[in-house]
């Protein structure tokens, strides 16, 4: 049953008071832009580089330079590792290899290429005939936390470095082990199965150097998938038969 409350209709929605008109979003911006810790991130790192340029320029050989990598204070890397790792092999040898950093078996013994992945590269290239054919070392000289792919700007700051150690070593080829080896190498961001056994030209920051730069999986890749290590050992018969056209 329908119950009329009052005899006549009442409009209620006119008897209602006017509703406020609501105040204008604003946006609040902060006196300083976002950006601007990334700037200052940016010079830091440039500022790192810089003294790192300077310390790899000044060193006469790798002996100086791996005292000089150990030395520099400006990659926060160095603060979780133990020590620098530099490098190990034939300071005059053909053949540089290039990983991507130290690993906690590194840190401990201060080489590197020492732990379950360097041995496995020590015997494929005993089994290529390379052995005392090559110097190795990595993008960087510490350990990165948790044995993670050091960044691109950790690399970058190690650069100089690396550079110097190519001028005064003077290698005829590179061998980029891994994928963030060789993508900082080559500044490239192809992933290392596009990368693998394809000869690619590295080149100095100056541009003074050019060599030939061969991208190879990573050992410790290999040591997780076994079925890959064809591919690496066709990589190393590569690098052997550009080794003796050089020669």
């Amino acid at each position: 049953m329908d119950v009329a409350f009052e005899l006549e209709a009442q409009d209620r929605l006119k008897a209602l008071p006017p509703r406020a008109p609501r105040p204008p979003v604003t946006t609040q911006i902060a006196p300083e832009s976002a950006a601007a810790p990334a700037q200052r991130l940016d010079l830091d790192i440039a500022a790192a580089v810089q003294d790192a340029r300077r310390l790899a320029d000044a060193a006469p050989d790798l002996t100086a330079l791996e005292a000089a990598i150990a030395a520099f204070d400006g990659c926060t890397l160095k603060t979780g590792a133990s020590r620098a790792v530099f490098a190990r092999g034939r300071a005059d040898a053909p053949i540089m290899i290039i990983g991507e950093g130290p690993g906690a078996d590194e840190d401990r013994q201060g080489q590197p290429f020492v732990g379950r992945a360097g041995k496995l590269l020590d015997r494929m290239l005993a089994a290529s005939g390379l052995s005392d054919q090559v110097f190795i070392t990595n993008t960087v000289f510490w350990r990165p936390p948790g044995n993670r792919t050091p960044t691109l700007a950790e690399q970058a700051i190690c650069r100089p470095f690396v550079e110097r150690a190519i001028a005064l070593a003077k290698p005829k080829l590179l061998l980029l082990a891994g994928g963030a080896s060789a993508k900082s190498m080559l500044n490239t961001t192809e992933g290392i199965l596009a990368l693998r056994g394809r000869w690619s030209d590295w080149r100095s920051e100056d541009g003074e150097t050019t060599l030939p730069a061969l991208p190879m999986l990573h050992p410790a890749f290999l040591l997780r998938q076994p079925m890959a290590k064809k591919k690496a050992w066709a990589d190393l018969l590569t690098l052997h038969a550009k080794l003796v056209e050089l020669s």
